[in-house]
């Protein structure tokens, strides 16, 4: 079985040269053939026989070109596309009916206006109580997630955003700077941790301080986990999970969660069960 690695030719920091590393030596263990490509090597889009192309980045285009090609794409575009953009992430899960915090979508303005009006701020604040959670729609490692305590910093955020996309979101008190991440690849969840910042940073991400640990999940947690992956249409990814007073719900989503700190914590290597799927999915018990 012959599979193309993308990854971003532009991201070159230790952590994403691991995440290659972990990919390719799984492959070889699974007996996949296994060609790593940036996305810079594949922009002329080369002739390509490869089977399906592991798709560990975010350049959307290339994915969806691949796809037109013939290429089976794992993450397909469609997942990454969602998944990159909270507020596209927010309105799937939505219509799915899976629970995630109550969210309110920021309105859309254009280059150089701003909001000459933020009445809309006082509202959010109004529906949601204060303080408020507000993220941009593209972000990764928790940053562009930021913490409004009231409408006059909600309004300098926004400033600083501008026209992109965002969104508000209750802030979950009981989960401050504690999330759990529970790793899916098909229909299992086959890791998880629980994610805790102790240095008061609402933010568990373990790049903001955060400390990882191994977790027992519940069934409702898998089974929201699980939920939130098929709306997304995810073959396998990240989901976020906050705990709302005994209650989970779904923070956000990842297409390319890194998995270093997982590892590390649970010694569950999800590179290995990613080259197994993909290998149950194109020639099932071969």
């Amino acid at each position: 079985m012959q599979g193309m690695l993308v990854t971003n030719a532009f991201m070159r920091s230790g952590s994403f040269a691991h995440m290659r590393a972990l990919f390719l030596e799984a492959a070889a263990r699974a007996q996949i053939t296994l060609t790593p490509y940036t996305n810079a090597e594949l922009f002329l889009m080369p002739e390509t026989h490869a089977d399906f192309a592991l798709f560990y980045d975010k350049d959307i285009r290339l994915a969806r070109r691949l796809e037109a090609s013939g290429v089976r794409v794992f993450n397909s575009a469609y997942a990454i596309a969602v998944c990159d953009d909270k507020t596209l992430t927010c309105l799937a899960l939505e219509r799915a009916h899976v629970p995630q915090p109550d969210t309110l979508l920021c309105p859309h303005t254009f280059p150089g206006l701003g909001y000459g009006d933020a009445a809309f701020v006082e509202q959010a604040g109004e529906r949601l109580g204060w303080p408020l959670v507000i993220k941009e729609g593209c972000g990764s490692f928790g940053q562009q997630v930021y913490l409004a305590r009231d409408a006059q910093e909600a309004r300098k955020l926004l400033s600083q955003i501008g026209e992109k996309p965002a969104l508000f979101q209750r802030f979950i008190a009981s989960s401050a700077g504690c999330d759990r991440r529970l790793f899916v690849v098909g229909d299992r969840v086959v890791a998880a941790i629980e994610r805790r910042n102790l240095h008061g940073d609402f933010r568990a991400n373990i790049e903001n301080g955060g400390s990882a640990a191994p977790c027992v999940v519940t069934p409702q947690e898998q089974r929201l986990a699980l939920s939130a992956c098929r709306a997304l249409r995810l073959d396998f990814g990240g989901v976020d999970l906050l705990n709302d007073n005994g209650t989970p719900l779904v923070c956000e989503v990842n297409s390319n969660a890194h998995f270093g700190g997982l590892i590390q914590a649970t010694l569950v290597n999800p590179a290995d069960h990613i080259m197994q799927y993909i290998r149950r999915q194109l020639c099932g018990d071969c």
